[in-house]
């Protein structure tokens, strides 16, 4: 019991000061000049972006879901690489090891963030990866910034076409129950966390793993996990979703509680022609870490296709 509330303690520390691998890889020095290094892509308005490169072979661009960061990919990954793959993956703005930028948290801003990573690492005839809001994310890049570097696409439990509910979106979610939760977040973000976060994983997933999932949340600023919420919870991809002439493969779980399948999933393969959508029986939203073993079979079925 001793060993367990020390664990948890040093966990906590970590989360609440902000420490992390290598701190200050994207910080200003003393003089405000910027410390650029290998591991850092610099955004259209000076932000600076950590980046997670590894492996060589066919490249796979992986984009977070939101309050996680590249970390997050991890169990991806390995695995990937291992088989011969290169993986990039980035944290967003204001998230994990990358720059508070102070604001900029739109649909395009973030696509264009992406669209610097993807430049900057010279790669094209890749497979784009995005979960959650980074499924959002992948979708704004390829209509603002053309596909002709992209090969492949996949959508895990994507945020995608529309979640606002309107007059001609009836099922979708109510503005104000948005607003509430922003709220709730400015108010005691790893209090909600931790009340909700297990609909996020299965009765199966481990504490620490639970535990950890939450650290990498408590890693992005308050301002991010906002705006960054509002972003996609407002926005509406149904205009372009059929403009992406991609093979796209959608991937979510039926259990999705943050981003439910019928209202998500099932509508995004709708209106990207020629997707193919694959349902995970009780799989939740986060199912990157819970379904890691049927993921990554899917995902090496499709990119080698």
């Amino acid at each position: 019991m001793l060993r367990r509330d020390i664990l948890k303690s040093a966990a906590t520390m970590v989360a609440v000061t902000g420490l992390n691998e290598t701190a200050g890889l994207a910080t200003a020095g003393a003089s405000g000049a910027s410390r650029r290094t290998a591991q850092t892509v610099e955004a259209h308005d000076g932000t600076e972006l950590f980046v997670r490169d590894w492996g060589k072979g066919p490249a796979i661009v992986l984009v977070s879901a939101w309050a996680l960061n590249s970390q997050g990919w991890q169990y991806q990954m390995v695995r990937l690489v291992e088989a011969g793959y290169r993986c990039i993956a980035f944290d967003r703005r204001g998230h994990g090891r990358s720059g508070d930028s102070g604001g900029g948290y739109g649909m395009d801003t973030l696509a264009d963030d992406l669209a610097r990573v993807i430049e900057e690492r010279d790669v094209s005839q890749f497979t784009l990866v995005g979960h959650s809001l980074g499924a959002a994310e992948c979708v704004r890049y390829l209509t603002r910034h053309g596909q002709a570097r992209v090969r492949r696409l996949v959508l895990l439990a994507p945020v995608t076409p529309c979640l606002r509910k309107s007059a001609d979106n009836p099922d979708g979610i109510d503005p104000k129950l948005s607003e509430a939760a922003r709220a709730a977040f400015a108010a005691d973000f790893p209090g909600i966390v931790a009340a909700n976060i297990l609909p996020f994983a299965v009765p199966q997933t481990s504490k620490a793993m639970i535990d950890w999932i939450q650290t990498m949340m408590w890693q992005t600023t308050l301002q991010a996990l906002i705006e960054c919420n509002r972003a996609f919870s407002e926005a509406d991809f149904r205009s372009e979703l059929p403009k992406i002439a991609l093979p796209t493969l959608i991937v979510q779980g039926d259990a999705d509680a943050s981003a439910p399948l019928p209202l998500t999933g099932r509508k995004t393969a709708a209106l990207i022609p020629g997707s193919r959508l694959i349902v995970y029986e009780g799989a939740p939203h986060g199912l990157i870490y819970t379904h890691i073993d049927r993921l990554h079979a899917d995902l090496m079925g499709f990119v080698k296709d």
